[in-house]
């Protein structure tokens, strides 16, 4: 970790965000500047960091060496002393040699989005299966950063960031390096064993589902749309609910029952800009539950400013996995809070979409006509 000043017990560790905009005017107000920092900013609240300040630089490209430039660096280290930063996050993902450079320039700890984001999905991992996949992960990630002190950058937030604990053995020299690559590679062997397995019992129960002719929804979106509340308010399930990041990891499987029509819906991971190339690889047989569905039920949250954008990063995300051909059911949440011609745009934007508030109920009728048409054909 870097030199910076320890939080006191019970305080939150104190971040500054930084980030490299090519399409920024100078002053941080930019196309998508701003979207992007409050989605970090959210990321760090999340696992439980306090954000001082954000510097933002525009250039054509991250500088190679230190990500700013070097006056830029000087900037971000007076504003890491006057906050007291514990951490500087940078959104976007670093190499080896631009976390140890800033970390020398800046006098603090620097992580990356990418460490981030797996920190959260290390915290919110409930089941065996959940938390193998995060693991496996970490790890990916971990190999190309360990550091010849035996540190590596991940396990870094909630007060973990500012506290430098991790996976890795401390120890001097490239034969406790060479050691300990050796046991990641060996505990990851071990984890994608322990994967393969629940991906084969996932693979039984999707085959008799199959058998008894059984259709399969998939709840899919980005994260924080609601997915787990309209599941709850669908099939009347106590799916976790929390107005964070990531909240649910775990897939959640309910059976719902409408007149002659049954069908199975399953809550999965939420995504977000720059998903972890790591995590899309660990969670690919969670993700297979949306590329195995008959049907994806995209929830997205209307009462976002950048909706559209999320839609796209979605649609991203479910080519990347096999899942771009899955038919999907557009379903706009949030309805109840979202501004009226936030709605009416989407509506226009996407007409067969399915406006609800999964909060207060409305829309939920017709949204389970549209899923009893969608799937009439089994």
């Amino acid at each position: 970790m870097g030199e910076g000043v320890q939080p006191a017990a019970g305080e939150r560790p104190t971040a500054v965000l930084v980030a490299v905009r090519p399409e920024d005017r100078g002053d941080g107000t930019g196309p998508g500047t701003e979207t992007s920092l409050t989605e970090l900013r959210r990321l760090a609240d999340t696992d439980g960091l306090t954000v001082a300040e954000a510097v933002v630089q525009s250039r054509p490209r991250p500088d190679p060496a230190t990500y700013l430039g070097s006056g830029k660096v000087d900037e971000l280290a007076a504003v890491a002393e006057r906050a007291g930063a514990d951490v500087v996050i940078a959104d976007g993902e670093l190499s080896p040699g631009q976390v140890r450079n800033l970390e020398e320039r800046v006098g603090v700890r620097v992580v990356d989005r990418t460490a981030l984001i797996l920190d959260i999905f290390a915290e919110h991992a409930r089941t065996s299966e959940g938390r193998v996949q995060v693991e496996l992960a970490q790890i990916a990630y971990q190999l190309p950063r360990l550091r010849s002190d035996g540190r590596s950058m991940s396990r870094v937030g909630g007060g973990r960031m500012a506290g430098g604990a991790g996976m890795g053995v401390r120890g001097p020299g490239e034969m406790r390096l060479e050691t300990q690559r050796r046991r990641l590679r060996d505990r990851a062997t071990r984890l994608r064993r322990s994967a393969a397995e629940v991906a084969r019992r996932r693979e039984r129960t999707r085959g008799r589902r199959a058998r008894n002719r059984v259709p399969s929804v998939a709840l899919t979106g980005y994260t924080n749309a609601g997915k787990s509340a309209l599941l709850n308010r669908l099939t009347g399930a106590d799916a976790q609910v929390q107005d964070v990041l990531f909240a649910t990891l775990d897939p959640t499987v309910r059976r719902i029952s409408t007149g002659r029509l049954t069908y199975t819906v399953t809550d999965t991971v939420g995504f977000v800009r720059h998903l972890p190339h790591q995590l899309v690889d660990a969670f690919r047989s969670t993700l297979e539950e949306v590329t195995r569905s008959d049907l994806a039920l995209h929830v997205v949250d209307a009462a976002a400013p950048d909706a559209l954008d999320q839609i796209t990063t979605v649609h991203g995300v479910l080519h990347e996995i096999g899942a771009g051909d899955v038919p999907e059911l557009l379903v706009l949440n949030k309805i109840d809070i979202a501004p009226p011609e936030h709605v009416d745009a989407l509506c226009r934007a996407y007409p067969a979409a399915v406006p609800v508030s999964a909060r207060t109920g409305q829309g939920i009728e017709a949204l389970r006509a549209a899923l009893a048409a969608r799937l009439a054909s089994w």
